[in-house]
């Protein structure tokens, strides 16, 4: 408990002084969903809609979006408290609200195949830490080939 607490504490410090740009936009709305996204008692359950998804085929160049949803299963909020692609040319937006049980979320990815080498398959990653009991760490996956700009 005592280390829950000393977590807490450096958490609100980091989102205190780390928020430059949103600095009194939201901070104890912030800080509040993120203590419940530690607390055991407030975890519920996420359902994947789509985990996988491919793109298929684009020219180099273009940048590729791609939505993956999901649904609070449980009976409490939501709360995505890491969403991180694998690599730099990968983007990612996502629900950033708490999703209230029975509601969709989604994480949107943008791909820049300017990244990608010609005619060659691609798979890439996101990593996601929620407050779900069944899955607080999931992972995303999108796949797709980059064709040659003619």
């Amino acid at each position: 408990m005592k280390k829950l607490l000393i977590g807490l504490v450096v958490l609100a410090a980091a989102v205190a002084f780390g928020c430059n740009s949103n600095a009194g936009n939201g901070l104890q709305s912030s800080l509040k969903d993120q203590v419940h996204q530690f607390d055991t008692a407030n975890f519920t359950s996420i359902q994947w809609l789509d985990s996988i998804k491919d793109f298929g085929e684009v020219t180099q160049g273009e940048k590729v979006k791609i939505v993956f949803q999901f649904v609070n299963t449980g009976d409490k909020p939501l709360y995505l408290a890491e969403v991180k692609p694998g690599c730099g040319c990968t983007l990612a937006d996502y629900t950033k609200s708490a999703v209230l049980p029975g509601k969709e979320g989604e994480i949107t990815a943008e791909y820049d195949s300017n990244h990608g080498f010609p005619n060659q398959p691609v798979r890439k990653t996101i990593s996601v830490t929620c407050n779900a009991r069944n899955k607080t760490h999931s992972t995303l996956v999108f796949t797709g080939t980059v064709k040659a700009k003619a």
